[in-house]
């Protein structure tokens, strides 16, 4: 079900707001660590948060995603290291389609669901780190190891299924080309209200600079 191993313990700092790589406190990210604020927060964004499901206003039985605060006052025994009592973990694996989140749709990817299960075998915290501590590389952003997996995280839980919201899809890398071929998908993640991912936290500069530099390249399937 899991493919999750003891991992060092994070002793690169707590709290913050980095989702999108700004947060931290100027924190490097250490690859054996899992940040809530990076990795975490936005997968419950896009996935969990949307009209009628966990965010503020809907509250949907009493559940909020839409923060880390939130997340442990609303969901049972969410930062307990056991998987089975740890209610967060516990509806993502669900076999009853009627319990399992989220609902109406198909399951997270498996690796985002062991990535999830590692922050909380970790402790649960409530962690950012700077994604781009000291340096922009925006000479080697590529799909692969840039593009799809930003996409995949922030976007695809709204933005894929038999109903997208506003009928975008964003499932694969012909659907994603075209987007970024209009100038939409740029256009959307660097505005200056209303941005995407709706309900998270705006793109950092580097990130916003990175998705334009592989899109100034002729968005390749590199």
């Amino acid at each position: 079900m899991f493919n999750v191993e003891p991992d060092p313990t994070d002793t690169t700092g707590t709290g913050g707001n980095g989702g999108g790589g700004t947060g931290g406190n100027g924190v490097v990210c250490n690859p054996d660590s899992v940040y809530f604020s990076n990795q975490i927060l936005p997968i419950l964004i896009s996935n969990c948060t949307q009209s009628g499901c966990h965010n503020d206003q809907d509250r949907e039985d009493g559940i909020i995603l839409t923060s880390y605060q939130n997340l442990m006052l609303t969901v049972e025994n969410a930062n307990s290291t056991d998987l089975g009592e740890n209610h967060l973990i516990r509806v993502l694996v669900e076999d009853d389609l009627e319990k399992r989140m989220p609902y109406g749709k198909p399951p997270l990817p498996q690796a985002q669901i062991d990535l999830i299960a590692r922050w909380v075998q970790q402790g649960a915290k409530n962690n950012a780190c700077n994604e781009n501590a000291g340096q922009c590389d925006t000479a080697n952003a590529k799909f692969s190891s840039f593009v799809q997996p930003l996409i995949q995280s922030r976007c695809q839980g709204c933005h894929s299924g038999s109903s997208p919201q506003g009928g975008l899809k964003l499932e694969n890398y012909t659907d994603i080309k075209a987007v970024a071929n209009t100038g939409q998908l740029y256009t959307v993640v660097t505005r200056a209200t209303n941005w995407m991912p709706k309900g998270g936290q705006k793109l950092d500069a580097c990130t916003t600079d990175k998705l334009k530099a592989w899109i100034d390249a002729g968005a390749p399937n590199n």
